[in-house]
């Protein structure tokens, strides 16, 4: 445990901040909160500026049984680190082109960095969504549930079954929209398609094969009615306070 924390502080003080819509917000630890004054971030890349994984703040067998341990560690060490690795080559393909002036494979770049570097965002906000000792919300953020869902249990059903019924591989979104300044729960497919520009994602559930396959098999449902035993109301709360006062 000593060791994965001093893993966990050194990659939070040797990352650099990086800015976006996708990247906003992350109690992972108390090292990583900004001033209020500053909306704090995900850390996406480390400090030569290259995408790279957060250490996860829980031991991989710390979701189960609602996920077991070897699907959360191949889940990280595999899924996730795959699109880190491959949103680096696509910006290094990227660089090259602009070095070389020969753009022939830019329609390949650009769609790999689309790709993956949205699946290492979406992925750096899933982790830090779930935790071992879920609580419900409250505050501001249940008021904003309140106000544009009804109820906490009516977002509860339209995420669920938004979640359920994405096509192939996909996500479900909660997010905040800051030109309306309303909640939305959107589905993704792959990381990036069916978003809407400006959203702010607080809250996603991770519906590919991988995420609940070796639990679950094709029973994607129990997988989705699963998931709120062990949600970070805490952290998607921090997302929103950070999300409002951009």
């Amino acid at each position: 445990m000593d060791l994965h924390m001093n893993t966990r502080r050194k990659f939070l003080q040797d990352t650099v901040i990086v800015a976006g819509t996708l990247g906003l917000g992350s109690r992972m630890a108390e090292a990583q909160i900004m001033p209020r004054s500053v909306a704090y971030l995900d850390k996406l890349t480390d400090a030569s500026g290259k995408y790279a994984q957060a250490p996860l703040a829980f031991a991989y067998n710390a979701l189960e049984p609602v996920i077991d341990a070897k699907t959360v560690e191949l889940h990280y060490t595999a899924h996730h680190k795959g699109y880190v690795t491959n949103a680096n080559k696509a910006e290094e393909g990227l660089v090259k082109a602009r070095e070389t002036g020969d753009y022939a494979l830019i329609k390949h770049y650009e769609k790999e960095l689309a790709f993956n570097l949205s699946g290492h965002i979406l992925h750096s906000i899933y982790w830090t969504n779930l935790t071992p000792k879920s609580v419900e919300p409250s505050g501001a953020l249940l008021t904003a549930i309140n106000r544009d869902f009804g109820s906490l249990n009516n977002l509860k059903a339209q995420m669920g079954s938004a979640t359920l019924a994405v096509e192939a591989s996909g996500w479900g979104v909660l997010g905040y929209l800051p030109a309306t300044g309303k909640l939305l729960v959107l589905q993704c497919e792959n990381h990036q398609k069916l978003s809407v520009w400006g959203i702010i994602p607080l809250l996603v559930i991770d519906v590919w094969e991988h995420a609940y396959y070796l639990n679950y098999q094709n029973r994607r449902a129990d997988y989705i009615a699963n998931i709120p035993k062990i949600l970070n109301w805490e952290n998607v709360a921090a997302r929103y306070e950070a999300a409002v006062a951009v």
